[in-house]
Parts: C-alpha cells; sequence; structure tokens
C-alpha cells in the first residue's frame, strides 16, 4: 500500500511484497513462514508474467494452469496443494484490499493427493515371523511362563493373519472361540455387524495350545491385567514389535494393522475377489477395500503377460507399410 493509504495500480508495487509485509505485521509469521512463501510466490508471479499477466488481474483457468504446471515439474501433490494454499492466501488480500477485483481462486479446486498405499509384509516376512514365534514355544520348554508368553504371541498372530480381524476384535476374542468345531468364527465388528471369518488348523491348534496354559476360567480368550480384562491393543502393539524384532524385521514395518493388510493383499495376490475381501474385513462400504486395487491392478497386468495369446513370441503381429 502506497504512503497515502491507496491502493497501487497497474503493478505500481510488488503484490508479493505487499502480501509479506501483511503476514509479517497482522499475523506475526515468522521469518522461515515469510521465506517459503517467497519462493511460493516468486514461483507463481514469474510463471504470469512469462504469459505477460498481471497478478491483479489473473483468473481462474490461469491459476488452474499454473498449477498443472507444477506435476510435470516434479512437485507431489501435497506441495501443489501447499502452494495453491499460498496463492489463495494471496489473492483473497489483493481482493480484500482493492487490489483487485475478484478472487481467481475461489473456484479453484486442490489437488486431490493420492492415498498412500497399505504398508504390506511379503509372504515370506510373514512366514519368518510365524516360524520365529513357533520356535520361541519350543525354546520354553518346561518354563511355564516363557510358555503362556510364546503362545499366547503365537495365537495371536496366527489368528491375525487367518482372519484379517481388527485388532480391537481380535484382543476382546471369548475364550469359547477356541472350542469351536467350525472352520470359522462369528465375530461382532462395527456397528454391532456379525460376520463370518475363517480360520486356519494352525490357528485352531494355536488357540487350543494356547487355551490349555491359561487359569481354568475366565470369559476372555487373551486375559490380561486391564480394566477391560483382556489384552489392550497397545500391549499387543507392543509385544508384536518384539517378535518382529526377534524375526529380523524391521520393527517400523509390522504392526498389528500391517498384518490384517497382509491378509487381505495376500488372499487378492492368489486370486480372491474385491468383495469377498471386503466381506472378511467388515468393511461396510467397497471404497474402504479398493485401496488394494494395486494388488488388483499387478495381478491383472500378469494375467495379460501370462495368458495374452499375443504374448508368445511367434505370434506378435509386425505393423508395416501397407503396400
Amino acid at each position: 500500500m502506497s504512503a497515502d493509504g491507496s491502493a497501487p495500480s497497474g503493478g505500481a508495487e510488488d503484490p508479493g511484497q505487499l502480501f509479506l509485509e501483511m503476514l509479517a505485521a497482522e499475523r506475526g509469521a515468522a521469518a522461515n513462514t515469510l521465506a517459503a512463501y517467497r519462493r511460493d510466490l516468486d514461483d507463481y508471479l514469474g510463471y504470469l508474467a512469462n504469459g505477460g499477466i498481471d497478478p491483479e488481474e489473473a483468473n481462474a483457468d490461469q491459476v488452474r494452469a499454473y498449477i498443472a504446471s507444477l506435476e510435470p515439474r516434479g512437485l507431489k501433490a501435497s506441495s501443489a496443494a501447499r502452494r495453491l494454499s499460498c496463492i489463495r492466501g494471496f489473492h483473497r488480500f489483493l481482493y480484500a484490499e482493492g487490489y483487485a477485483e475478484t478472487d481467481p481462486t475461489a473456484p479453484v479446486a486442490a489437488p486431490r493427493r493420492a492415498k498412500g498405499l497399505p504398508k504390506i509384509l511379503s509372504v515370506e516376512e510373514v512366514d519368518r515371523l510365524l516360524a520365529t514365534a513357533r520356535e520361541r514355544v519350543d525354546a520354553a520348554g518346561g518354563n511355564r511362563s516363557e510358555a503362556r508368553a510364546a503362545s499366547r504371541m503365537l495365537c495371536l498372530l496366527e489368528l491375525l493373519y487367518a482372519t484379517g480381524l481388527r485388532v480391537s476384535e481380535l484382543v476382546a476374542l471369548p475364550r469359547s472361540a477356541a472350542a469351536t468345531r467350525e472352520r470359522y468364527l462369528v465375530v461382532k465388528g462395527k456397528g454391532g455387524r456379525e460376520r463370518l471369518v475363517p480360520l486356519t488348523d494352525l490357528a485352531r491348534d494355536a488357540m487350543r495350545a494356547h487355551v490349555a496354559l491359561l487359569p481354568a476360567d475366565g470369559p476372555w480368550l487373551f486375559p490380561a491385567e486391564s480394566e477391560s480384562g483382556h489384552l489392550t491393543r497397545q500391549a499387543f502393539a507392543r509385544d508384536l514389535k518384539h517378535a518382529a524384532a526377534a524375526a529380523g524385521l524391521r520393527t517400523d514395518r509390522v504392526s498389528p494393522h500391517v498384518l490384517r493388510h497382509a491378509f487381505a493383499s495376500h488372499l487378492l495376490q492368489n486370486g480372491a475377489d474385491l468383495r469377498v475381501v471386503q466381506e472378511l474385513l467388515g468393511h461396510a462400504d467397497i471404497s474402504t477395500t479398493q485401496i488394494y486395487t494395486h494388488v488388483l491392478d499387478e495381478r491383472l497386468k500378469g494375467m495379460v503377460r501370462d495368458l495374452h495369446p499375443l504374448n508368445d513370441a511367434g505370434d506378435y503381429i509386425e505393423v508395416g507399410t501397407v503396400s
């Protein structure tokens, strides 16, 4: 703003500097924040200048074009969204102070941030985790407290990988689950919805071995001295880190939720239908399960590679000039 308080016209003053001065004076922005805003604004204003556009006269299409230009330059959606936030603040400032007649950023949507793929373990890594847990059970021998702890961890791992239960569902399983003769469990999940989850023979054996080491009475499959009376999610997550370290796995890659993801991803890799996996996980909406579509994409690519007749070397059609 000029000394007499009037708005500059035709770019008589640096609009970016005016905006930064406002941030410093009115909002107390730190030096690092101002430097970041300055870099973002310089890039945006340089883009407008190259097109012969005054920032006070920029329109929504020009703002969108600038944001679209960021991806080919290697900026992630999160970085582009941050830059748009800076540009919004800048244009709102110009509009509020009377430097521009409109705010061109109002109809501009932020870049959609891609959902991160879930962390998963390979089949080999899960096998190593389970094998190490079994070795710990064998090594416990006659030491009852060691045997009980090792048997509990093996039971938790076998159940989680066999069923894909939420950790809250897993730790709160009733002791009666170990007595089932069925090859499935009936689980009450979110919203009181019941679903069937599969049981492997290894999971059933692990439950029976674990229960044999428990006190004679009690309602829980995994009893503990906690407010609920059963193992807590936090305690299981902590113990699982120890089990991962013993198996030579990076502990930051292993958690109860990661094993649930492994259950789903490994099923899809082996041909399971996405809707079936949705039911097994207890997802109310298929969109929640669609974080696993990267697995399906790889499977489909493999099917085309392995099954398409044109992938036989002798069957490729040579495309040439028609005489």
